[in-house]
This record gives structure tokens, C-alpha cells and sequence, in this order.
């Protein structure tokens, strides 16, 4: 049984507050008076709801800040342990180490993919977007940015699923959380991670169509993730769509505005016919201050 929309709400705001405190010292008392509810209530509902007690989520969120630190810049340990309120290195190191299976040391000189903490905000997880609904719902008009990007030869580290079609049946088969995670830790990285569905030649048998991942540079040759693949995507071009920046709580409409944009678009009176053999259709993470982003492959006429 899915939470009331007064539990939804209340985790909502007890979420959007810890992030934007996530620098500063947070207590339950603080959470509690944010919301209006009771300590006792406030951490029985966000664990009901989140899976993880209040303290395990913020703890979580500054070891995650903590090893992007390490990866991306030359910090010293106890700094970093310091700003992520760690009283001390050993328990900085103990944390991280019990968490990503190696120091903050070793982490530093090797940087690894590991399995970050990517939170789930509570609106994505009840307010779903299942693609094959959305062309069945009445929207105003939005104004949707369409450009042709180029991309290089490159690699994809993707993770497939076994039958998703879609970014919540996915979830629902690998935890998108879990996934997104490692592939954010990926430090070679030439663009953010993305959801994608792929085109039957870039399938195996057996896998689903939607699936997870993050392209690196052609010349990549480190080692993957267990249970990820790398495959070569040839160079292309991308038609990019890119609607309004909206509120968060609205990304469904706005989501699907942008999809129902791409389904119906026709590139051949722009000189140009779609490709979908080189390259996935890609989604980026739907970020309101941005608008969403859908890319399709595209071929010149």
C-alpha cells in the first residue's frame, strides 16, 4: 500500500532540507520543527518511506560528497573528514572503509568505480512516469529546444536489465540507486551518467530493451564494474530535445511533453532521418532547473 500524500509531503521537505543543509550540523530536533511533526513520528515515517533512518541517509550523502572530493581533487584525508563532519580521520576511514571496501587513501591513489549513495527522492518513487501512459494525457503546450549535437567515437559502461522497458521497470529489476551510483563514481567519464533504451544491435539475448550508463573516451581500458558491459557506439550526431525549466514536484507533465515531442517529431523535413542503429536513445535525469533532455541518433540525408 502506497503512503498517504501527508507522509509523501512531510519525507519531501525533511528530504529537501537535508540536502540543502547537508554542510551544516543536522540534528532530528532540527527535521522535526522544519516539518511540524514530532522527533519520534519524523524518523518512523522517513525510515517507512526512504528505507534508511534519517542518520543513515546524511551519513551516507557526506561519505558519497566525501569519495567525489578524494576522486576529483587533491585533498588531504583529514580535510575532507573535517568538512563532512567526521570528528576524526580513524572514523572517517573506518566509515568509508566499511562502506566502499577500501580507505580514503587507497581510494585517493586509485580512484575505482564504487557504489555511491544516489538518494531517491520521494516524489520520483510515488509520482511514477510510466512512458506508455503519456500519450494518453491532455497538456498545454510547451516549448521545446530542439538542436543536433556531434558525439565522438566513444565507449558506453552500461548495465542491462533482464525486461524493462522503461526507467521504473528497470528500477524495479536492479535498483536504480545502486546502478547510478557506481556510475557516477566513474572518473573518466565524458558526460553524465544516462538512461537509455537500445536499439536491437546493441542488445544481448536475453536483456532488456531500457538500461543504464555512462560513456567514457574511445580509448578506455580500464577495467568494469562486475555485471556491467563496455561496448564501442561509433561517432554520430544526436538530436537533442530539451523542454522549460519547471518545478520539480511537476516533472511528470513536463516529462511527458518532452516525450510525446519526440515520438511525434519528424527530422526528415530538417534533412534528416533517425539512426537508432548507432546509438541508444538516451534520457537524462530529469533536473527541473533544466528541463528535461531526450537525445535520438540521427543521420543526414
Amino acid at each position: 500500500m502506497n503512503p498517504s500524500k501527508e507522509k509523501i509531503e512531510m519525507v519531501k521537505r525533511m528530504q529537501e532540507y537535508i540536502h540543502d543543509n547537508i554542510d551544516k550540523n543536522i540534528t532530528l530536533s532540527n527535521l522535526a520543527r522544519h516539518v511540524n511533526y514530532s522527533q519520534w513520528y519524523c524518523a518512523r515515517v522517513f525510515s517507512e518511506i526512504v528505507g534508511k533512518a534519517p542518520f543513515e541517509y546524511i551519513r551516507l550523502m557526506r561519505l558519497t560528497s566525501a569519495a567525489l572530493r578524494l576522486r576529483d581533487y587533491n585533498s588531504k584525508i583529514i580535510d575532507v573528514a573535517f568538512d563532512h563532519h567526521f570528528s576524526t580521520h580513524e572514523g572517517f576511514t573506518r566509515a568509508f572503509a566499511k562502506e566502499f571496501g577500501l580507505t580514503p587513501s587507497e581510494y585517493a591513489k586509485t580512484t575505482p568505480p564504487i557504489q555511491l549513495f544516489i538518494p531517491n527522492r520521494v516524489y520520483d518513487q510515488y509520482h511514477q512516469l510510466i512512458d506508455e501512459g503519456m500519450n494518453n494525457l491532455t497538456m498545454e503546450s510547451k516549448s521545446i529546444f530542439v538542436q543536433i549535437v556531434d558525439r565522438p567515437k566513444r565507449k558506453l559502461i552500461l548495465r542491462r536489465g533482464r525486461n524493462a522497458t522503461n526507467y521504473f521497470e528497470y528500477c524495479d529489476e536492479l535498483g536504480c540507486d545502486e546502478v547510478w551510483g557506481i556510475l557516477e563514481s566513474i572518473k573518466e567519464a565524458i558526460y553524465e551518467p544516462v538512461g537509455m533504451w537500445l536499439p536491437e544491435n546493441l542488445r544481448k539475448k536475453g536483456t532488456s530493451v531500457y538500461a543504464q550508463g555512462v560513456e567514457v573516451p574511445y580509448d578506455y581500458d580500464q577495467s568494469v564494474p562486475d555485471e556491467f558491459d563496455l561496448i564501442e557506439l561509433p561517432a554520430c550526431q544526436l538530436m537533442v530535445f530539451q523542454g522549460e525549466p519547471y518545478d520539480d514536484d511537476n516533472f511528470r507533465e513536463e516529462v511527458g511533453a518532452v516525450m510525446k515531442a519526440v515520438k511525434n517529431y519528424d527530422p526528415i523535413r530538417f534533412g534528416y532521418k533517425w539512426a537508432d542503429e548507432l546509438a541508444p536513445r538516451i534520457q537524462l535525469r530529469p533536473l527541473g532547473y533544466r528541463g528535461y533532455i531526450e537525445a535520438k541518433p540521427v543521420m543526414k540525408l
